[in-house]
């Protein structure tokens, strides 16, 4: 009556060896390490630079615990973190020389102790938010008012770059105190004319005839669906830029996410320094297209102006460094800069040219219109697209013009699909879209983020504790089980936890602590059925089937019901509500599995397949059959 069938053993087995190998990392813990790699993707950490590194750590007599090295980080284990700060100084004064553009980022980390085989499964530890581990938040607050007044000074240039272009003339053109743009025409058939030609080239604008002092005017005002389009794009793109950005502060797993409508939160951990991380966060970025000087080149490749490696750059250009390290002399006249590119996209090239990856690149109207005059005249010479910052200035690349470019381009020759992306997303998010305010800012102390795991740790043990204490002594046998299960319970929440790199903050621990005592009720609903069902005459065998079948209607429904709370939380809260919801969701589907099917498979291997069962162990009465008759009889356990 009570077997459980092979295939439920196999999956409650499968189902602990799986969570036992994927929480194991926790318990092996986190070590310091520092992590070295290259600023851009077309920097690979090689065997040389290693054994450059290695030079320097072992002139200045510090150990390390182990090195991992792949194409793209090298990475050094520490016993401590004072041994880190160290190596990580040692490290940075190698490979980023005082006075020369960084090649490679270097980043205090901390990774899995764990031993290899596991690393190999990819069983690592929980991540730990910023209250468990120390660091710099901060909230900041995307000014959507710019954001709008510079789509309005855009589409004033563009209005009067395209009736320059065709020919219509006008007496004014100006924007008023309520963001419209307002161009005033004297003879009614240049209006007209100008409508018309708004009308076809500028469909984001919603146009309105109307007398303006005395005069016909044509009044544009951006649609709301537009500016609301623009505001979002704006925000994901200082996002996208924060994300760029905090790679300089050496932070490994930085958190850059949106929060609300117009806000953005910034968690590092590991920073203490919050002054250069706020200089880094409101640090402004700008794209700029010029013209490579040919004139200077001694020839083809990438090594063109290799003479001027040493020496000042020529009269009338400016010298900058490529992302491979080579010196390139543009010229000082900018052709388009950051603020006229309105897309840019990843691709592949058609397959008669080869099917290379390219980047697609669209511009504004007056942005195409600058670049179609400079191409027309400079086919077969190169451009150079540089990243230009306060303190640095990068070439993102400078491929040679085949043919007359417009609003809409491509650049080609990318070595790889991948430099193909990151150079779409720089000239995406190269430049903050909108100006941003800090309006809140809070430093933790890597020791209070100790102080918080060691609380939250006794507070899930303590409790566990007290459920076992309790269960055990009410429900005897029974509640070793269901104490069994709540073990299984929080195993399987740390495990998938782990899997799912969740981010562990104090609401989450505190969302398991709940989870141990939501989950231990279930429990306490079965080990009550089955008292029923004996009470009511059943035989232990068929009190113990009918037990859990009758309890599991009731227990669904009510964790049903809490889930759905969960995912509310998890879809609409942000920030610590979040964390607490991501855990609270995992826990109620990890207590429905371990209460009913890993309790029932403990429970049937101590009573299950035997022909009579006298007595069940489930607190201070127990029942038992004699003869197929009920024995009324309490039997002290």
């Amino acid at each position: 009556m009570n077997r459980y069938p092979l295939w439920k053993y196999i999956v409650i087995a499968v189902a602990l060896v799986v969570s036992t190998l994927y929480a194991a990392p926790n318990i092996f813990g986190e070590v310091p390490a520092v992590q070295v790699s290259g600023a851009r993707s077309a920097v690979k950490v090689d065997e040389a630079l290693r054994t450059s590194i290695d030079e320097a750590l072992k002139a200045a007599k510090i150990d390390t615990r182990g090195t991992e090295q792949s194409d793209t980080y090298l990475r050094y284990r520490f016993a401590d973190t004072d041994t880190q700060l160290k190596a990580r100084d040692i490290i940075q004064a190698k490979v980023v020389p005082a006075g020369t553009p960084a090649q490679y980022l270097v980043a205090l980390n901390l990774v899995a102790d764990s031993p290899k085989w596991l690393q190999a499964i990819g069983a690592k530890p929980m991540y730990l938010g910023l209250d468990l581990r120390g660091g710099v938040h901060f909230l900041l607050e995307v000014n959507m008012a710019a954001a709008k007044n510079k789509s309005v000074e855009r589409y004033l240039g563009d209005l009067r770059s395209l009736l320059r272009d065709r020919k219509i003339y006008y007496s004014s053109l100006a924007r008023d105190r309520d963001d419209r743009i307002v161009a005033k025409f004297r003879e009614p058939e240049q209006r007209a004319a100008a409508l018309k030609a708004l009308g076809e080239q500028m469909p984001d604008l919603s146009l309105k005839e109307q007398e303006v002092d005395g005069e016909g005017a044509i009044v544009a005002s951006i649609k709301p669906e537009v500016v609301k389009r623009e505001q979002e794009q704006a925000l994901a793109q200082n996002i996208q830029t924060l994300r760029n950005r905090v790679n300089e502060l050496g932070v490994a797993e930085p958190i850059v996410q949106q929060q609300g409508t117009d806000r953005i939160v910034v968690q590092l951990a590991g920073v203490q320094d919050p002054t250069r991380a706020k200089d880094i966060l409101g640090r402004t970025a700008t794209l700029e297209a010029r013209l490579v000087s040919e004139e200077h080149a001694q020839g083809p490749g990438r090594d063109a102006f290799n003479q001027y490696r040493s020496t000042p750059a020529a009269f009338g250009t400016d010298k900058f460094l490529d992302v491979d390290g080579n010196p390139v002399l543009v010229k000082k006249q900018v052709i388009f800069t950051g603020d006229r590119v309105k897309d840019a996209q990843p691709g592949f090239d058609s397959p008669e040219r080869g099917g290379g990856a390219i980047v697609r690149m669209a511009l504004d109207d007056t942005g195409g219109r600058m670049l179609r005059q400079v191409t027309r005249e400079n086919i077969k010479k190169r451009m150079a697209m540089l990243l230009v910052e306060k303190t640095s200035t990068v070439v993102l690349t400078w491929p040679v013009i085949q043919d007359e470019l417009g609003a809409n381009f491509q650049i080609s020759g990318m070595p790889s699909t991948e430099e193909a992306r990151n150079l779409a997303l720089l000239l995406r998010a190269g430049a903050l879209a909108a100006p941003m305010e800090i309006i809140e800012e809070r430093t933790i102390g890597p020791s209070l983020g100790a102080e918080n795991i060691a609380k939250g740790y006794k507070a899930v043990i303590g409790g566990f504790i007290a459920i076992a204490l309790f269960m055990i002594a009410y429900y005897a046998l029974f509640g070793v089980v269901s104490v069994a299960a709540l073990a299984a319970n929080l195993l399987f929440l740390v495990a998938l936890l782990s899997m799912m790199q969740a981010t562990l903050t104090l609401p989450g621990i505190a969302a398991v602590a709940l989870t141990l005592g939501m989950a231990i009720d279930a429990n306490v609903l079965i080990n009550e059925r089955v008292r029923e069902e004996l009470r009511s005459g059943m035989s232990p065998q068929m009190a113990i089937q009918a037990g859990y079948e009758r309890a599991f209607g009731t227990i669904l429904d009510s964790n049903v019901t809490t889930l759905i709370a969960g995912l509310a939380l998890l879809a609409f809260g942000s920030g610590p509500v979040r964390g607490f919801a991501v855990v609270h969701v995992l826990g109620i589907m990890t207590s429905i599995f371990s209460a009913v099917v890993v309790s029932r498979g403990l429970i049937n291997l101590i009573y299950g397949g035997r022909k009579k069962v006298p007595r069940l162990s489930i607190g201070d009465t127990s029942w038992h059959k004699k003869d197929g008759a009920r024995d009324s009889k309490k039997v002290a356990i």
